[in-house]
């Protein structure tokens, strides 16, 4: 894998090319989002530290994400054909894996709150990272009821 600095900001992939690239986090902070067609952006998940960040696209096809630094950050960046040559870092592929099921099951399942208690849990230190307008498009929620969830959570401690 080749290792590069990218500033805050970079865009790394962006929807509808085509890319087998697959960045793995040394340091920083990368998400993956799409826009809807009312321009309305969904986070579909954050990549820090140690974490692997990919579009699941099909070879030969358009991906469906975006993906950005949203820190300056240090990352790993292989094909994913070179990166099966080489034999996947299974670890965080897993732990990939295991977060994106763990985030569907919440968003079908889950209300406000719950969705942003099982955040704070996923991602402890990313509140303190991102705006929380990102947070809010993550969990699908509007910027003023994550407002509202955070001011109950508040009074409770």
């Amino acid at each position: 894998m080749k290792k590069i600095n990218v500033k805050k900001g970079t865009l790394l992939q962006q929807k509808g090319e085509i890319s087998s690239k697959i960045y793995l986090v040394e340091s920083g902070l990368l998400r993956s989002y799409t826009i809807d067609k009312k321009g309305k952006e969904h986070i579909y998940m954050f990549g820090p530290e140690n974490w692997l960040v990919a579009d699941n696209c099909e070879p030969n096809t358009p991906c469906q994400l975006f993906i950005d630094a949203i820190e300056d950050s240090i990352i790993y960046v292989a094909t994913k054909e070179e990166l099966l040559k080489e034999g996947p870092d299974l670890n965080a592929l897993l732990k990939r894996l295991e977060t994106m099921q763990n985030r569907i099951i919440m968003l079908m399942s889950s209300n406000a709150k719950e969705r942003y208690e099982h955040f704070v849990k996923t991602y402890p230190n990313i509140t303190q990272r991102v705006p929380l307008k990102m947070v809010a498009s993550y969990l699908g929620i509007t910027p003023e009821a994550l407002s509202r969830v955070r001011q109950v959570l508040s009074q409770k401690t």
